[in-house]
């Protein structure tokens, strides 16, 4: 059974632009990740939606492991590097992060103005 494009995963157009700079490719150095394209739309429903990784829906596989992969990730750098190949091209604008959806805590308004002596 095939599986169905969630609202919030990537396209096969996106897919195929982003897989091969990906680590855990066949003829790359370590093991060949299976689900990278799993992975992938689950950390963009935890960016997109603001939910705890807790909350991550089970189609996406466990939160725990999900998360633990994402860290591992973030401390090889493979966050930053993916950005830095990506973000001199103009047709991946679909990778940046719109602002307007970010969540913030409801006291994050800012300070208020003038001199607060």
């Amino acid at each position: 059974m095939p599986e169905t494009l969630r609202r919030h995963d990537l396209s096969d157009r996106h897919w195929a632009l982003l897989e091969p700079h990906l680590p855990g490719r066949a003829g790359v150095w370590g093991g060949v990740a299976q689900d990278n394209r799993r992975f992938i739309n689950a950390v963009f429903w935890i960016l997109r939606t603001g939910a705890p990784w807790r909350d991550l829906p089970a189609a996406y596989g466990r939160w725990k492991n999900t998360h633990r992969r994402f860290c591992r990730w973030r401390d090889q750098g493979i966050w930053e590097s993916l950005l830095e190949q990506f973000i001199t091209e103009p047709d991946f604008e679909w990778l940046m992060i719109d602002a307007s959806h970010c969540k913030v805590h409801p006291h994050a308004a800012g300070a208020r103005g003038g001199n607060q002596a």
